[in-house]
């Protein structure tokens, strides 16, 4: 799979200190028209991947951050219905626009029903895409007001209280700002050089331990003994957080 990452300014992203570029997974076979959304885009100041089939797709959800997945659902390998269903069943949270030619409403009942977030069908007017996706991008940072869940873990950013079993965990700003992106993003593999940018607001040094030592800290608030720790290493990748609690591998 060709990945074609491009910069952008994004006026969303609420959750570091700064601002970052909203990050888009296209997902589309068709090379003119990838290349025209991807340029489109771009031209937006948006970054953008583009994945040609539904499996890399999934992979691509599962292993970086997206603000926002355009999805196709005429793929070569399985079908945008699939990606979707088994992205959600992941607990894939990033928000998906289905961009496809079949306009039938069956079509849009059952991507809507199977966890879309919104529906548009080609041919399309690419001011109306743009629109669209800045509003499910404004829709998703305006989740950040109600409380999230993952487990028996629960934020409430309002009141920056953690919950873990029932149990009022005490945790700093800084961990509590790195918590609440896990959550967010759960299901996802996140690196620490995102999680540098997002939370700390900083450019990737290899050689700081500063996320690794926060977790660490997280850990001994959040886990119970002899059970399975809340954050997820994935070795050599990142940190993960799931719906269930889930060991280190």
């Amino acid at each position: 799979m060709a990945l074609h990452e491009l910069r952008l300014f994004d006026p969303g992203a609420l959750l570091r200190a700064g601002y970052v570029a909203m990050r888009v997974l296209l997902v589309e076979d068709d090379p003119r028209l990838a290349r025209s959304i991807s340029t489109g885009l771009t031209e937006e100041g948006m970054q953008v991947q583009v994945a040609t089939a539904g499996r890399p797709a999934l992979l691509e959800l599962q292993r970086r951050l997206h603000d926002v997945c355009i999805l196709d659902l005429q793929l070569p390998d399985i079908s945008g219905f699939d990606v979707l269903t088994q992205a959600r069943a992941a607990s894939i949270a990033t928000p998906i626009l289905i961009l496809t030619a079949r306009d039938a409403v069956a079509d849009r009942v059952t991507g809507l029903n199977q966890g879309a977030d919104d529906y548009l069908t080609k041919p399309f007017a690419f001011a109306e895409l743009l629109a669209r996706l800045r509003v499910l991008v404004r829709r998703g940072t305006a989740q950040l007001d109600g409380k999230l869940r993952a487990g028996e873990l629960e934020l409430d950013p309002q009141a920056h209280q953690v919950r873990c079993a029932g149990e009022i965990i005490n945790v700093s700003r800084l961990q509590f700002a790195l918590l609440e992106f896990l959550v967010r993003h759960r299901g996802q593999v996140v690196s620490r050089t995102t999680l540098l940018q997002r939370v700390w607001g900083y450019d990737f040094d290899p050689g700081t331990n500063l996320v690794d030592v926060h977790i660490a800290q997280l850990r001994r608030k959040l886990d119970a003994p002899a059970t399975p720790s809340i954050i997820q290493t994935i070795r050599g990748v990142g940190y993960r957080v799931g719906d269930e609690s889930t060991a280190e591998v």
